[in-house]
């Protein structure tokens, strides 16, 4: 008796790239679904705003000056959201059941953001994580990093 064959999505991604992929068929190379990059996240963090927290000058004759609030690394801050929203397209083919089940690859730091930015119906389906960089490869080479997961 021959098992069906599940839709395994597969997200391929760091902070400022991502791709999705499946296996169309048991034994198929992985084919692209799509693919986004987050410019922002390339870019130095001086070219996306201050990141010097406004000042305040206490109104006492001392004139010290005080920052208003902490630094925020706006660089890791637009990885972050990038890490959301690949999250959030995820999410919504989940919703619309585009596929049977998940697997993320990504840098820890981004699975650290995944994770928890997966909605329910993407997060039942997750099956497996691996905690590598694997943005640079191809669907093969890719492939082969997941052996556990997908039937070839």
């Amino acid at each position: 008796m021959t098992q069906a064959h599940k839709t395994t999505w597969i997200l391929v991604c760091d902070g400022a790239r991502g791709r999705i992929f499946t296996q169309p068929r048991p034994l198929e190379p992985l084919s692209v679904v799509s693919s986004a990059e987050h410019p922002e996240s390339h870019g130095h963090t001086r070219d996306l705003g201050s990141d010097r927290p406004g000042r305040t000058q206490d109104s006492s004759h001392s004139g010290a000056r005080h920052s208003m609030a902490p630094r925020v690394d706006r660089h890791n801050q637009e990885k972050t959201r990038f890490a959301q929203e690949m999250a959030a397209v995820i999410e919504k083919a989940a919703a619309a059941k585009a596929f049977d089940q998940l697997i993320l690859v990504a840098p820890p730091h981004v699975l650290g953001e995944l994770r928890p930015a997966l909605g329910s119906h993407a997060a039942a389906l997750l099956v497996g994580d691996l905690d590598k960089d694997l943005t640079n490869l191809d669907g093969p080479e890719i492939a082969g990093h997941l052996g556990a997961w997908l039937r070839f």
